[in-house]
């Protein structure tokens, strides 16, 4: 078996084999809130009837158990039985086309970090992606047709792949670089359910490895993220930094559109209420089935890029956590864009909702207790959209083509 029929075959096995064992904890929520409110309504008979309520309550019990149990276990089975046997015979690698793709990131985006131990097939590696194709660090100069010394490295956010940069079926921002700018554009996909920090040291090494094996000179790295792909390029650089690697000197933008730099309301909010819907028997399968997402949604409470701000520390403690500061490239110029659903970012609705996502003044690196450090002259505000328009927009577009094509004429100076 060739390496992808090999690949399809798995990686669809496993994912029949996850909506199995997904639909079966479903159902044994369910029956988790049906005994909870079943009991409750136990408890209020009994008061009346006393003790010949207990003979009819476990005889429900029994009944209702035993049918959750044979249609959990039922959706289980039938899911390691397609594990066995399940295949579609010419049919494309999903990871490899952009609706397998896509299905594959929503679930690394929601559970990816669990992913790594239990179903890695589903989990993938941090890559490069041509076309949809994964390849390889050091061969990726002799797979493109026209390798440059300016690298643009686009990063996509949470549940995204490289093809959201795509967003309604135009010319992505590489495309037109490409076209406007004498650069190579690259494209990573990763697993979005990771730490920041754990793909950060993934994105650091793959880029190592890249400008070690380029067939030309590498002059410049630019990195653009959305959203989370912001945090990580800024975390790569922080540890290439200290590490003081080459290829870290090569960086002079790092463009980040609707990156929460100073945390996400969203997953802030999702935090408390999962804390609060734990504490009751019928709302307790709702609070775990919040708290199973992933540490790469977790991280963007508060805009975690170091290991130090979650190892060892309990994840669903409510006392908000000291964050380290990680310093902006010194050599590297820095931007952000931010968008606010509202016409007006001073609208009160655009300041509670901001993109619907990522508030402005999170976007921009600052809060009432935190300053990133970036400049207010480097930064784009889009009004009237939401934190997906930043994927693909010509305002967007307009200003990274002018940020990139600017010379900085203290380079040499700054980045030796």
């Amino acid at each position: 078996m060739g390496e992808p029929e090999w690949q399809r075959q798995a990686e669809i096995q496993a994912l029949a084999r996850l909506a199995g064992d997904e639909l079966g904890g479903a159902i044994d929520g369910i029956a988790a809130v049906h005994r909870a409110v079943s009991d409750r309504v136990f408890a209020a008979v009994r008061l009346g009837v006393g003790p010949a309520a207990q003979p009819v309550k476990l005889v429900h019990d029994a009944m209702t158990d035993g049918v959750y149990r044979l249609v959990s276990g039922t959706a289980i089975a039938a899911g390691a039985l397609a594990e066995r046997t399940v295949d579609a015979p010419g049919a494309p690698v999903p990871s490899r086309t952009v609706s397998g793709s896509g299905l594959l990131a929503a679930v690394q985006g929601l559970i990816g970090d669990s992913l790594e131990d239990d179903r890695p097939i589903l989990a993938g590696p941090m890559t490069f992606r041509i076309d949809g194709e994964p390849i390889a660090p050091g061969w990726v100069g002799d797979v493109v047709s026209n390798p440059r010394p300016r690298i643009v490295v686009f990063l996509h956010g949470l549940v995204e792949t490289e093809h959201a940069w795509r967003l309604g079926g135009r010319p992505s921002y590489a495309d037109r670089l490409e076209a406007d700018l004498d650069c190579t554009t690259l494209m990573v996909r990763y697993n979005s359910g990771l730490h920041i920090s754990q793909n950060a040291r993934l994105l650091n090494d793959m880029l190592r490895r890249l400008v070690e094996n380029w067939p030309v000179r590498v002059e410049q790295i630019t990195l653009v993220g959305h959203s989370m792909g912001g945090l990580i390029a800024r975390g790569a650089c922080y540890d290439a930094d200290r590490a003081d690697l080459p290829w870290v000197r090569r960086v002079r933008h790092i463009v980040c559109l609707g990156s929460p730099h100073a945390g996400a309301p969203l997953e802030q909010l999702i935090h408390y209420a999962a804390a609060a819907l734990v504490k009751m028997p019928e709302t307790r399968p709702f609070g775990r089935l919040l708290r199973r997402r992933s540490a790469g949604i977790r991280d963007l409470r508060q805009g975690s890029l170091v290991d130090e701000d979650w190892h060892g520390l309990d994840a669903d403690a409510l006392r908000r956590r000291v964050i380290r500061e990680v310093p902006l490239l010194d050599c590297a110029d820095h931007y952000f864009v931010t968008a606010s659903v509202t016409r007006s970012p001073h609208h009160p609705l655009g300041r509670i909702i901001g993109d619907g996502l990522v508030l402005p003044a999170s976007g921009s690196g600052r809060n009432r207790a935190r300053r990133i450090g970036f400049d207010d002259a480097n930064g784009l505000h889009i009004s009237g959209a939401n934190h997906f328009t930043l994927l693909n927009d010509d305002a967007v577009y307009r200003a990274l083509l002018d940020w990139l094509a600017a010379e900085d004429q203290q380079e040499s100076v700054r980045c030796g």
